[in-house]
């Protein structure tokens, strides 16, 4: 006999099912401008407590307070307003393209466009990102064609990846985006590996790795860590906490952690958390960070607190795994909301001024959609060649490829 009972496995559960009340209040939010901001070579284990609040800058009036604000210009502020109001209006025409049968799969970002939209414009050119599908808003924000991005939706003739990849993952090197992987967490292994790369040719660019809350239980995002940390790589690792995977709640993966920017700790990298729907906290933060990267100061840590208001994607069906209501009590509101607040009481915006944003934006998604069409969709118009399978990748195509091309008649 022994004086031990038999051993049990804790499996974490969601707060609350489909059919129930949401809950977040296992979701601690402190005061808007209550978060230090440290100096940029601080030792990493003197601000251990970031990892386990959260940064913002936007309070519940609308005011920018604290050492996190007053890094944007009113004109800069307007154009990231434009930039998320931009992404918001490509997500709702192409996921209504989807229902019509004209992409066969999409992946929406409403409610996280304030993270890529800000975050790209602390960067500089020649930075790359490494991106998951829901980073379309660094495109969007670093002046991205809409109609390029389209056509790789419709995998139509003028796609630039030829029909290679799945619609919405997108690449242009020329904008710093690396082709995006289904594998989330290969991302983070191959950032380390670039940001190491520029740093052993004495370049001046960094990268930023991109991960979903899942994900970061995959052993791709521990490995990059370890190589972050010990060379430190001048690269920034953002991982983005939307509460869900596929179908999912975030628990599964953070663990007893706490925070998923906790797992920074370990490493002796210093990790931050910061409101995912604060445009002006997100930039604040990834400025910080890429400081960071380009003295030599090593890799930072950055999860942002956000919530995926849609589904996973168009395959997704959200109702099966959380309540309908649950994205109205998020309690860190909504991106555009929030800043067109902030700019209203600026006085550099105002309703009547939001609504002709919004039409001139429809039109301008619109007109890309039409011209993007014009050169076919999934099931009408041309298609990439099947040559295309073939060309562009090998430097010299080996026998049994072309073989095979002849075979094809291509």
């Amino acid at each position: 006999m022994t004086e031990y009972g038999p051993l049990t496995l804790h499996v974490p559960e969601p707060a609350v099912r489909p059919g129930g009340t949401p809950d977040f209040s296992n979701v601690k939010i402190p005061k808007a401008g209550a978060v230090p901001r440290p100096d940029v070579d601080v030792e990493p284990e003197t601000i251990r407590d970031l990892a386990f609040s959260i940064i913002r800058v936007l309070n519940r009036a609308g005011e920018a307070v604290g050492p996190w604000a007053g890094l944007l210009s009113d004109e800069e502020l307007i154009e990231g307003m434009r930039n998320m109001m931009t992404l918001r209006t490509f997500d709702a025409r192409m996921l209504i393209a989807q229902r019509q049968g004209k992409t066969s799969f999409y992946m929406q970002h409403l409610g996280e466009e304030a993270i890529s939209c800000a975050f790209r414009k602390a960067l500089a050119p020649g930075d790359m990102n490494f991106p998951t599908y829901r980073q379309a808003g660094l495109l969007i924000a670093g002046g991205y064609s809409m109609v390029d991005m389209m056509c790789q939706v419709y995998s139509n003739s003028r796609d630039p990846l030829k029909g290679r990849q799945l619609p919405v993952m997108y690449s242009s090197k020329e904008h710093g985006f690396f082709t995006i992987s289904g594998n989330l967490a290969t991302q983070y292994v191959q950032a380390v590996g670039w940001a190491m790369a520029s740093a052993i040719r004495n370049d001046s660019k960094i990268a930023a790795a991109w991960i979903g809350d899942g994900s970061t239980a995959e052993s791709d995002f521990h490995a990059a860590l370890v190589f972050a940390s010990t060379y430190k790589a001048p690269v920034i690792l953002n991982i983005v906490n939307n509460q869900w995977a596929i179908s999912t709640f975030q628990g599964i993966a953070r663990g007893g952690a706490g925070t998923f920017a906790a797992r920074g700790l370990g490493f002796g990298i210093p990790s931050l958390r910061v409101d995912g729907n604060d445009y002006l906290a997100v930039y604040a933060v990834a400025k910080w960070a890429a400081e960071r990267a380009r003295r030599n100061l090593g890799p930072t840590l950055v999860e942002y607190v956000t919530y995926r208001v849609g589904a996973h994607s168009t395959s997704d069906d959200p109702s099966a795994y959380r309540p309908k209501t649950e994205s109205d009590a998020w309690p860190l509101g909504d991106p555009i909301m929030r800043l067109k607040t902030h700019l209203i009481l600026r006085g550099t915006w105002s309703e009547e001024r939001h609504k002709q944003a919004e039409a001139e934006i429809l039109d301008t998604v619109i007109a890309a959609q039409k011209e993007a069409e014009s050169y076919g969709t999934l099931h009408a118009g041309a298609k990439p060649s099947a040559r295309e399978i073939f060309d562009g990748v090998y430097a010299e195509m080996p026998p049994h490829l072309r073989r095979q091309r002849q075979q094809a008649g291509v």
